[in-house]
């Protein structure tokens, strides 16, 4: 059975991640924006991350512009951006697109698992959010308006 320990990715310094390091973890990937009107998850992201890292739960951001171009900077102002404006200490990934012909082969495998709306895979707007179990399936896939107080009792249900 194919899970996401099948897939590499990139952190935000271009240093490739193997997926299986996560083996045995309850993950939350979210595609994020750092002007988008709902940057705000960023603050409840990191409270969660850290309510629950020493518990086995990560989370991993995936900076994407193609919504509104509204990640325009590079991994270096992503960055930036995310640690002076939220503290962010979870992880943020390289910058990659999520839909489309170039879309990463991770985030093809996530929308396959769990498509959204009327079975489309397409993402559809920044802050979509899956939630992965610690066997690396992927558990429920969360509309971008899905506040994470929501999927907390998830969360804390996988752990």
């Amino acid at each position: 059975m194919e899970t996401i320990y099948n897939f590499s990715v990139k952190d935000i310094d271009l240093n490739d991640v193997s997926l299986e390091k996560y083996k045995n973890k309850v993950l939350l990937i979210v595609n994020v924006a750092s002007y988008c009107g709902l940057t705000y998850q960023y603050k409840s992201l990191e409270d969660i991350y850290k309510k629950y890292k020493d518990k086995g739960f990560e989370i991993l951001g995936f900076p994407c512009n193609q919504f509104a171009l509204q990640e325009p900077g590079s991994n270096e102002e992503i960055k930036n951006f995310c640690d002076t404006s939220y503290g962010v200490t979870f992880n943020i990934m390289n910058k990659i697109n999520v839909n489309g012909s170039k879309a990463d082969p991770f985030y093809k495998f996530l929308k396959e698992q769990k498509p959204g709306i009327a079975d489309t895979p397409q993402i559809k707007w920044n802050f979509t959010k899956f939630l992965i179990n610690k066997d690396g399936c992927v558990v429920k896939r969360y509309s971008p308006q899905t506040e994470v107080s929501e999927i907390e009792p998830k969360i804390i249900e996988l752990i």
